[in-house]
């Protein structure tokens, strides 16, 4: 599940968490849905630099764990900390949406290296993470699964079917966090959490802008239950 189409020569430099705004301010155009973005920035900073155990140099190594961005509809973050990393050119930032860009307003597999699944439609990345941790589970592999949804995808049906069946299920080897910035049209008695928590789900609310925070979390013990970690934000841009 990762991207191997796409040829060419990568800036190998690490950039910094100091770097990303510039990086991100090289993406312009109508369709940047920047709040959904700058949502996750943290997020997604401190899994890459902190806790996946994935390089440029092994997008295609079996025992790589697995990010599934779920939450594709705002993908300039995303690319930002790719870019940052080394998976993909920081140059190709400039063309973000263009015709000819790998990068897309939804990230495609088949385009962008490093990314393993090709999303935006809201709902899908939870349920295919379940089903990766599954397989990853009967392989006896290591790897971790984690994906990223946003606070109103839980509106969808699919999403309510994966928490309700991981839990059961005892799959330790998923992570889920959730960016909750109050996008959602549907609010839940007792937070997004005890959503996850009634599923048998172990489950941390947690600011998502505090780094050691987030990390604290995504490493928290879980054992025999998958990991959901609420991480409540306010868009940097409204």
């Amino acid at each position: 599940m990762t991207a191997t189409t796409a040829k060419t020569t990568v800036d190998r430099r690490q950039y910094g968490y100091e770097d990303l705004p510039r990086l991100m301010g090289m993406m312009t155009g109508d369709e940047k849905h920047g709040p959904a973005a700058t949502s996750t920035l943290d997020v997604l900073w401190v899994l890459y630099d902190r806790v996946l155990r994935i390089t440029p140099d092994t997008v295609d190594d079996t025992e790589r764990d697995r990010f599934l961005l779920s939450k594709g509809h705002g993908p300039m973050a995303y690319y930002a900390v790719l870019a940052a990393k080394g998976f993909v050119p920081v140059e190709w930032l400039a063309g973000f949406g263009s015709y000819d860009s790998p990068l897309g307003h939804h990230p495609d597999r088949t385009l962008v290296p490093g990314a393993e699944i090709s999303s935006g439609s809201l709902g899908h990345g939870l349920p295919i993470a379940v089903g990766a941790a599954l397989g990853l589970r009967a392989q006896g592999s290591g790897a971790r699964v984690w994906a990223l949804i946003g606070d109103a995808e839980l509106d969808e049906g699919s999403n309510h079917e994966a928490i309700a069946f991981a839990g059961p299920a005892g799959l330790d080897g998923l992570g889920a966090v959730v960016v909750d910035n109050s996008s959602s049209s549907h609010r839940r008695d007792g937070g997004i959490a005890q959503r996850f928590a009634a599923g048998g789900w172990a489950t941390l609310t947690v600011d998502g802008r505090d780094h050691d925070a987030l990390y604290e979390a995504f490493t928290a013990e879980h054992r025999g239950r998958p990991l959901a970690v609420v991480a409540g934000v306010e868009p940097k841009d409204g």
